[in-house]
């Protein structure tokens, strides 16, 4: 992954943990896990905007008015 081993993973870890602490460590895993289950449940849900043709009137509009 990316050239990265295991130690220098866990060393990485170590500086994101000391310089953010455990709280805050925590709340942002946990709005990191929130954003990648809603960008999900977007992904799976259709589209909402309605692309059908829809037509303006009922008159045809080969015939010209009459009167």
């Amino acid at each position: 992954m990316f050239g990265l081993g295991f130690g220098e993973l866990v060393l990485i870890l170590l500086v994101v943990l000391v310089v953010f602490g455990p709280g805050k460590l925590a709340e942002m895993g946990e709005a990191l896990g929130k954003a990648i289950r809603d960008f999900q449940r977007a992904l799976k849900q259709p589209p909402e905007i309605d692309v059908t043709p829809t037509q303006k009137s009922t008159a045809d509009p080969k015939e010209p008015d009459k009167g």
